[in-house]
């Protein structure tokens, strides 16, 4: 495979949200909600509005076509029970979670996921689900 290796990719359409939404946030960071109050959702945050801490895993960065990277973090407990998915940031219309920044503009961000392929569970050091 000769394209870098990631947990984490971003649809075309979430990408130019995200552009938007930097516009008017400045720099983002997605964090992969737990399921509690907003489903299974990314939370997308400005940049120091959600503090992560030891118990958060960064899963990667995603290329929307800004000038940095948007930092993609769920928690060390749910990443036990995701750490063999491929997540893509979508979106779709409807209304965002809680806090998430996407919530006023009638579209709302969605993970589609997809199992590693063998040599993405190579590259992250497990070895595939019996």
């Amino acid at each position: 495979m000769s394209e870098e290796l990631s947990r984490v990719a971003v649809t075309e359409a979430a990408a130019a949200l995200l552009r938007t939404l930097t516009a008017q946030h400045g720099p983002l960071m997605f964090h992969q909600s737990g399921g509690c109050c907003d489903g299974s959702s990314p939370m997308c945050y400005p940049v120091g509005m959600y503090l992560t801490g030891t118990g958060d895993v960064l899963l990667g960065t995603i290329d929307a076509g800004l000038d940095d990277p948007i930092e993609v973090y769920m928690s060390e407990s749910q990443f036990e029970y995701w750490k063999y998915t491929h997540l893509t940031i979508d979106v779709v219309p409807g209304r965002g979670g809680g806090f998430s920044v996407e919530s006023p503009t009638g579209m709302r961000f969605l993970i589609r996921s997809r199992m590693l392929t063998e040599p993405e569970l190579e590259h992250f050091g497990l070895t595939p689900r019996a």
